[in-house]
């Protein structure tokens, strides 16, 4: 079956009950032409795609995505930099390993989709600009999804003139459009399907039992060189406390790994995540939120005790949602009071939407039908 173009499948969402949004219309036009460039061999330019959480962007990326007919890579960003930084590390002592890449990269696909572009980090600030220039050389088209505009990336960061060149090389070969409708499409269309219960100790023992019917489980789960408690580890699925997945030393990479690994996570005593009032280290590897300083050593606001593992929960959902990986939650605070003041809510913006949707019936479908 031929896919859909970008135009097309948007006709196909509204017929099937999907809100008409202008904002979302202007982007699916930007895609249609680059699609349709594509197909026919031409020169296409890049998509920049940004906005307020919710507004249909990975989902159009994903519908622009499935409608090529040329090779092409769809990453989460966070993924495509892991594979960058192995990448280079494996070319140590080729001149010029940054261009090395940009080539082999455009040799084995013509475009890159990557979904939530965040820069928070020194090392990725510096490499971007150089290998943006690289791919796009290259011919390379990129169609990226963003929070933020390519001007607001990085913006309060430690050297950020060395970031610069990455700016002005998306400015130059991509097409920036803000999609903004003004509503959180993850909250509709579609049926409920709880995910998310509070204070209802035992509601997630049943419900493993139902998932992973099979007799024996697992004690402890190996997780790179540790090992965390869990509560049952079988056929795929996974059941384990908050405080033995997010408040042990894990880094993003661990959590790629859990969604290579299962299909459901089920997570219990998930307290409310602002309540904290000690200081203690970042974790490093996952958003920073859009407030920084100037210094060697990244250095953030004051961060609560728990904030921490506030930021191995985000990349958990991210994890999650990025996966479609349903995450069945008990918590002590209705979703609304997970976490309102802090340091990092920024970035918690955007998890609260995605743990919203995990609440429809759509979301995880092929994971709960085995």
């Amino acid at each position: 079956m031929t896919p859909l173009s970008p135009h097309a499948a948007y006709l196909d969402a509204l017929n099937a009950g999907f809100r008409d949004d202008p904002a979302q219309r202007r982007a699916v036009a930007a895609l249609e032409l680059c699609h349709r460039q594509l197909q026919a061999g031409e020169a296409a330019g890049g998509i920049y795609l940004w906005g307020p959480v919710g507004r249909g962007k990975t989902w159009l990326m994903d519908v622009f995505f499935r409608s090529l007919r040329v090779p092409a890579r769809r990453l989460h960003f966070h993924h495509f930099m892991r594979w960058v930084h192995r990448r280079l590390f494996q070319l140590t002592g080729t001149e010029d390993p940054l261009a090395r890449l940009a080539a082999e990269l455009a040799a084995e696909v013509r475009v890159l989709c990557l979904d939530e572009l965040f820069v928070s980090d020194i090392g990725d600030a510096m490499l971007l600009g150089r290998l943006w220039q690289g791919l796009f050389a290259e011919g390379l088209v990129l169609v990226t999804t963003s929070n933020q505009p390519p001007e607001g990336l990085y913006a309060e960061g430690f050297n950020r003139e060395r970031f610069l060149p990455a700016v002005t090389a998306m400015a130059e070969r991509m097409q920036v459009l803000c999609v903004d409708g003004g509503e959180d499409h993850r909250l509709h269309p579609g049926q409920a399907r709880r995910r998310y219960w509070v204070r209802s100790p035992g509601v997630l023992a049943p419900l493993f039992r139902e998932l992973a019917p099979a007799a024996d489980t697992e004690e402890v789960l190996a997780l790179g060189h540790r090992r965390i408690p869990v509560l049952g580890c079988r056929d795929g699925v996974l059941w384990c406390r908050y405080q033995d997945l997010c408040e042990q030393p894990l880094a993003a990479t661990d959590f790629i790994l859990l969604g290579d690994r299962f299909r459901h996570i089920l997570l219990e005593g998930l307290p409310r995540l602002d309540a904290g009032t000690r200081l203690q280290a970042i974790a490093r590897g996952t958003e920073d939120g859009a407030a920084q300083v100037a210094a060697g050593e990244r250095r953030l606001p004051p961060l609560s005790r728990q904030d921490d593992g506030v930021r191995r929960f985000i990349a958990l959902v991210d994890e999650c949602y990025d996966r479609r990986i349903p995450l069945w939650l008990e918590a002590d605070v209705p979703l609304d009071e997970l976490y309102r003041d802090g340091a990092l809510a920024f970035p918690f913006r955007r998890t609260l939407s995605r743990l919203r949707e995990m609440q429809l019936a759509r979301f995880g479908l092929a994971a709960e039908s085995g």
